[in-house]
């Protein structure tokens, strides 16, 4: 075992504070990780807060992490020091049933081992921890490969919201000339934008904020929709080929499925509340809706690529560990262009 220093919160009242945790000794297929980035998605929140009812203290959030490899095990053959790598929302998985067969672990039929606040069943079975922490041991098979030249700082969020709307994108075929409709401008949404801009849709921000209209703008958004008029959603009614809805806070479905046109079909990425959906809506245009969990890891090192060779990266506000207590509350606010990154080396 080796002590590194992470932040943490002990109960759902606690602010996160530091503390000294363990990590494992490399086994032979472990690759050690010196991280230098960790996102802060708003995932971290929720189980912090334990507002998802199934946290176990204490809790080291964080699953967008980029760093550097310092020590692999003895039978590990793609990685070796110095590599520069990533670690998105998952660290291990079962491997046998069809999903893993199949490149999709994230619907391990026995459950992904999330990155924290999850067993690792093929492990040593402890609680794992994320990437508030100054390093982490990893299966080399959940190691992603940063490419050469991209900014980890930027990188990292692309762990998470970067996989969230790539994967959707891509699985539902966006392509040139796709009408795309992207709901919610916040650490999702606006990666969202670029990615579908990157494949090379036609790209409409649609958002209750008017404030957000220049922000589109400047992310590459082709049009905007200010849906506090309810009149948009009528006289825009069978726009889309495509909506990626984005929000977490209660909507109506119904509302948004009205913009797609025949065939056409929205995914959400978000966490609302349930949300009742007429059948009518969905059979009158023959739409469909869908949700979408993250990526596989080789559908993540393909987002990575694509990110790369498109200069696809998140738009970041870069903050000291001491700081997070704060990131959370002005995130609950919608606070943050468009997400908080932590960086490592302030953990001393």
């Amino acid at each position: 075992m080796t002590s590194v220093k992470a932040y943490a919160a002990q109960s759902a009242e606690s602010p996160l504070a530091p503390l000294s945790i363990d990590r494992r000794d490399p086994g032979p297929h472990d690759v050690v990780i010196d991280i230098a980035y960790c996102g802060v998605c708003h995932s971290d929140v929720h189980a912090v807060r334990n507002e998802w009812g199934r946290t176990r203290y204490p809790i080291v959030p964080g699953h967008e992490i980029t760093g550097y490899v310092v020590a692999v095990g003895n039978e590990v053959k793609r990685w070796k020091p110095g590599d520069t790598v990533g670690v998105g929302c998952m660290v291990n998985s079962c491997r046998e049933c069809s999903a893993c067969h199949e490149h999709q672990e994230q619907y391990c039929e026995r459950g992904m081992t999330a990155t924290y606040n999850s067993i690792d069943k093929r492990g040593d079975r402890t609680v794992t921890k994320g990437g508030y922490s100054t390093r982490i041991v990893v299966n080399e098979d959940f190691v992603l490969r940063i490419p050469q030249g991209m900014p980890l700082d930027r990188t990292a969020p692309l762990l998470c919201a970067g996989i969230t709307t790539y994967s959707p994108l891509h699985r539902h075929g966006v392509t040139t000339g796709a009408k795309v409709g992207i709901v919610g401008l916040g650490g999702l949404g606006h990666v969202a934008v670029k990615i579908a801009k990157a494949l090379g849709a036609h790209v409409t921000m649609i958002s209750h904020s008017e404030r957000k209209k220049a922000d589109a703008e400047h992310l590459g958004a082709d049009d905007f929709l200010l849906t506090r008029d309810p009149e948009v959603f009528k006289s825009h009614a069978k726009r889309f080929d495509f909506i990626l809805d984005t929000i977490s806070a209660n909507h109506d479905y119904n509302a948004y499925l009205n913009l797609l046109r025949l065939d056409g079909t929205m995914v959400v990425v978000g966490l609302p509340e349930p949300a009742p959906v007429s059948a009518d809506t969905l059979i009158q245009g023959r739409r469909s809706l869908a949700g979408s969990l993250i990526g596989g890891i080789k559908e993540t090192q393909e987002m990575l690529d694509f990110c790369a060779k498109h200069g696809v990266l998140a738009d970041i506000e870069l903050i000291p560990a001491s700081k997070i207590n704060e990131a959370y509350d002005r995130m609950v606010k919608s606070d943050v262009r468009y997400r908080f990154v932590i960086d490592i080396q302030s953990l001393g």
